[in-house]
C-alpha cells in the first residue's frame, strides 16, 4: 500500500476534490492541514507555498493533478 499524504487549507477547494478522489478510490491518506503551524512549517520547509500537496511514497504532486496522482499510484 502506498504511503499518501495531502497537505490541505479549509479553504481550498482543490483539496476539497483530492480528498474525494482517494475516499472514492478506497486510498486511505493522511491530512495535514497547513493552519497547524507545525504542517505549515514543513510545507515551507519543501519550498512550497500552495495546497493541496500530495506526497505519495515520497513523490510529490503539486495541485490536485489526477493523472499525474494516479501514475504515481500505479508505479
Amino acid at each position: 500500500m502506498k504511503n499518501v499524504v495531502i497537505y490541505t487549507s479549509d479553504t481550498c477547494s482543490f483539496c476539497v476534490v483530492a480528498k474525494e478522489y482517494f475516499k472514492e478510490n478506497n486510498i486511505s491518506y493522511e491530512e495535514k492541514n497547513v493552519k497547524e503551524p507545525a504542517n505549515r512549517k514543513e510545507l515551507m520547509a519543501m519550498g512550497i507555498m500552495s495546497v493541496p500537496v500530495i506526497k505519495i511514497d515520497g513523490e510529490t504532486v503539486i495541485g490536485f493533478n489526477q493523472s499525474e496522482v494516479e501514475a504515481l499510484l500505479n508505479k
